[in-house]
């Protein structure tokens, strides 16, 4: 973690999220301690216990049931942005390859943290608090450093060495999802657990260090201006200071080389070349929108006036945006008035964006206008083909206005284009289950719980799609992705059953 960010309030799980805290510090005992000074030796023994392969299972099924947490934020305006923050910057690291999966939630806490199998979430309050784009890139970047450097992995592996309880506790929750239980209680508590095992583990200064210097070597090659890490160094290391008394004060006895690390960074900074970033507009409009989504309709006032005060205070897209981040709150407490009023503000000048625009077209939709919500679609989809928010716009559109014929035509080209985007799947069932093509619809289902990672889901909706057709053919092809993915469940449990001893 970035220094600043592991007082003991370090990670503080929300609703559900904290049951899962509470199930591992119960597992783990009060006797657990932070990974000390120096990795362990990574040898044969270490190797078999954490391999990356399980590392990519335990991470794969903890995003699984953490979809389901109610902070984790399922927007693709958002998803898409940090997505490609996240490999903008791991293209310039020792290892471009390594897949990288960088996520948000709800939560206004000044935070980030890494799980197994190289996911990363960002708390909102990270992208909120952020004064730039390079101050976020920054953080991103330490956390990949990270996953690049295992640390997680290894320090899941040096607590299992002394007690399995840590892993088994983990290993339960995800074996009980592989199981199709159904069980919600059980999935959120192994996204839960997960943060607490983050939290538990406390990386060592060593660590720590590693991750900001390669960090640091990312986020330049990157594009990105490396200041923004010594002033999001700065940021965090307030934001510990003003909690001191309300549990931030260990901060102090976690990370006594703060300064030490705030000094080697300033240094390697002013030896590099001089650098400068300018800040993506996608940056400003999703900051905008995580300062309304991470609060409840309740603490929109205060959202509101944050805004405003940046209409004021900004110029140029920075103030469109604030306008957008209006729009957005009007939006979500069902002004349309009022909606449709900030977003002419954010609008002036010429200022358009895709964000802009994807809100837009749901208002036209909302209010039944559907032909003008798909003229608008097409327009914006036109002016901006990379934009999965934009993307869903359209298809939205077209559902609405009772074109699903055109709507699979055009899920067919974005799931060629974005193949991991599961969304697209569902939306492509829903419209073939309106043609009358019950089949199709079910394999695409199949496929969209496949990539969310519910693997007995997917094989239900394949079954059910097999005793459908009358197809041969087509069963055969069933039968050969159902045994594929019995299989991938039975590697699965083989893999987590061994933590369970």
């Amino acid at each position: 973690m970035m220094a600043g960010a592991r007082p003991a309030s370090r990670f503080r799980p929300r609703a559900a999220w904290r049951l899962g805290a509470v199930l591992v510090a119960a597992a783990i005992g009060a006797g657990a301690q932070a990974q000390p000074s120096g990795l362990p030796s990574m040898g044969s023994a270490s190797a078999a216990e954490l391999s990356p392969m399980l590392e990519q299972t335990l991470g794969d099924a903890i995003m699984e049931q953490g979809r389901r947490d109610l902070t984790y934020i399922h927007d693709p305006d958002v998803s898409q942005y940090l997505s490609r923050l996240g490999k903008q910057l791991v293209a310039g690291s020792s290892n471009p390859g390594q897949p990288i999966h960088v996520f948000a939630i709800r939560d206004p806490q000044i935070n980030a943290f890494a799980l197994p199998g190289g996911y990363v979430g960002i708390h909102s309050g990270l992208v909120v608090s952020s004064e730039n784009e390079s101050q976020l890139a920054s953080v991103v970047a330490h956390e990949i450093g990270h996953v690049l450097q295992r640390h997680v992995a290894r320090g899941m592996t040096q607590q299992a060495q002394s007690s399995h309880l840590m892993m088994a506790s983990v290993a339960a929750a995800l074996l009980a999802a592989l199981a199709g239980s159904g069980d919600l209680a059980m999935g959120v508590a192994a996204f839960g657990q997960a943060a607490a095992v983050d939290q538990q583990l406390g990386f060592s200064r060593q660590a720590e260090q590693e991750a900001d210097r390669i960090g640091l070597d990312m986020l330049r090659k990157g594009g990105y201006d490396p200041n923004g890490m010594a002033q999001m160094f700065g940021q965090l290391t307030n934001a510990s200071r003003l909690n001191e008394g309300t549990g931030g004060g260990t901060y102090a006895s976690t990370h006594p080389l703060s300064i030490q690390r705030m000094s080697d960074i300033q240094n390697r900074i002013r030896e590099a070349p001089a650098a400068q970033h300018h800040d993506s507009d996608t940056y400003w409009y999703v900051r905008a929108k995580l300062r309304t989504l991470q609060e409840r309709s309740t603490g929109q006032r205060s959202v509101e006036a944050a805004l405003r005060r940046e209409t004021e205070a900004f110029q140029g897209v920075p103030r469109s945006a604030a306008w957008y981040g209006l729009a957005y709150s009007a939006w979500r407490q069902g002004d349309l008035v009022a909606t449709r009023q900030a977003l002419d503000k954010a609008g002036e000048g010429g200022m358009n964006s895709p964000e802009i625009a994807g809100l837009s077209i749901a208002l036209a939709i909302k209010q039944k206008r559907h032909d003008e919500a798909f003229v608008q679609a097409e327009a914006a989809w036109s002016r901006w083909p990379q934009s999965l928010g934009v993307a869903l716009a359209l298809v939205d559109a077209l559902q609405k206005s009772g074109q699903d014929q055109r709507a699979v035509q055009f899920l067919d080209e974005r799931i060629r284009q974005w193949p991991d985007e599961a969304g697209l799947y569902q939306l492509r069932a829903q419209s073939y289950e309106r043609l009358g093509n019950g089949v199709d619809a079910r394999r695409s289902m199949a496929v969209y719980y496949e990539k969310v990672g519910a693997l007995p889901t997917a094989v239900e909706q394949l079954q059910q799609a097999r005793a459908m057709s009358s197809d041969f053919y087509v069963q055969s092809q069933m039968d050969v992705e159902i045994r594929r993915l019995r299989e991938k469940v039975r590697s699965d449990r083989a893999l987590l059953e061994r933590f369970r001893k």
